[in-house]
């Protein structure tokens, strides 16, 4: 449990962020990193990492971090949202770090968590395989125990957020009836990343395949269940708080167009059917942003509720800025249907982000099974 963080002090670093993020991943920036096909821009990182020192924010200070909860990394995820920062933030602080200490294993998180706080050391989660469905029974990969201590991967890792560019890379295999996680240096032999074609360009996504590679056990026997769990808990959490904010700013675009973008010799916010719209968008992104919050809240003060609040906000916040993301569309017409617009990608982070960790049905079903139903 985190102490909790004033309302004023929450706002200011709102504030601090959003500043630092509209200088440096504006429109024209996230346009260019799309059609230059980079990743991410590594100025950028080091200047988020390390001047603001967001990437430790949520990591505890035994490991450099500052120890803050999700409800501080939740204000930032939101304003990452707002812009589409194209960054390996999801992947290694809310993933990696996230799934490192879940495992409660203290050599691997000394070891990996300081460089990953510091930004020096990028990592990505590799669980998913050619189905893209987060389960245990579907893991594939294999891991042997070559000598003691000493470990071998085999198998294909499909959807690897940062795959391409990771340091690290933290890969659920299954040994025997059950399934483990290993730490494999990206540039170890028998390791081969290529670059996906996904819907999303704003979030690198690879296909990362093991051909016997070196691999280190990270916790015990079985520490790889824990990304099912409460890894998961955590990143449908951070995921939702990432929607809420992309929401939130295709409102205020949808709203502010309306305004100012005259048709029959008045503001098309005045015609009914416009306002509507955005009535309609203003409900599900408030609904949105006050889930992904009470949902950190209860990760930071009261996990015992996490897993169904966790599962709800991830689907009011994947709904909430689909939703918003199609209605800014039609509210901008067709100028909000070409390429040269930037209504097109907050859709498709939208749809990809809804598509995350198993899709509408899996985040249903893990709902469900929180509630007792």
């Amino acid at each position: 449990m985190t102490t909790a963080t004033s309302q004023d002090d929450l706002d200011a670093l709102r504030a601090t962020v959003r500043d630092f993020l509209e200088a440096v991943s504006g429109e024209e920036a996230v346009r260019e990193l799309v059609e230059s096909e980079a990743p991410f821009d590594p100025k950028v990182w080091a200047q988020l990492s390390g001047e603001l020192q967001l990437a430790g924010l949520a990591i505890p200070e035994e490991y450099g971090g500052d120890g803050f909860g999700l409800v501080e990394l939740g204000v930032v995820l939101e304003e990452m949202g707002r812009v589409l920062l194209c960054a390996p933030f999801f992947s290694s602080v809310v993933l990696a770090a996230t799934t490192l200490l879940a495992t409660g294993d203290g050599v691997a998180c000394a070891r990996y968590l300081p460089g990953i706080a510091a930004g020096t050391t990028t990592a990505a989660l590799a669980v998913t395989e050619a189905d893209g469905s987060w389960g245990p029974r579907r893991i594939t990969t294999e891991a042997v125990e070559t000598s003691p201590g000493r470990w071998s991967l085999t198998g294909r890792k499909s959807f690897v957020i940062d795959g391409t560019t990771a340091d690290l890379l933290l890969v659920v295999a299954r040994v025997g009836t059950g399934v483990s996680l290993f730490a494999v240096d990206r540039s170890a032999p028998g390791v081969r990343t290529e670059a996906l074609r996904t819907l999303d360009p704003t979030r690198a996504q690879a296909q990362v395949t093991f051909d016997a590679a070196p691999a280190t056990r990270v916790g015990g026997d079985g520490a790889g269940e824990c990304v099912f769990g409460p890894v998961l808990d955590t990143a449908s959490v951070c995921l939702a708080a990432e929607q809420a904010g992309g929401a939130r700013r295709v409102l205020e675009t949808a709203a502010e167009y309306a305004r100012t973008r005259h048709q029959f010799g008045r503001p098309i916010g005045s015609f009914q059917a416009v306002k509507h719209k955005c009535a309609d968008m203003l409900v599900h992104v408030e609904l949105a942003e006050a889930t992904a919050r009470e949902a950190a809240r209860l990760h930071d003060e009261d996990p015992t509720g996490l897993a169904a609040a966790a599962a709800a906000a991830h689907a009011c916040c994947s709904r909430a800025y689909l939703f918003a993301a199609m209605e800014n569309i039609q509210v901008h017409g067709g100028i909000g249907f070409t390429w040269e617009h930037p209504a097109h990608l907050h859709f498709r982070r939208a749809k990809s982000a809804q598509l995350l960790f198993g899709g509408p049905a899996a985040y249903h079903e893990r709902l469900l099974a929180a509630l007792g139903v």
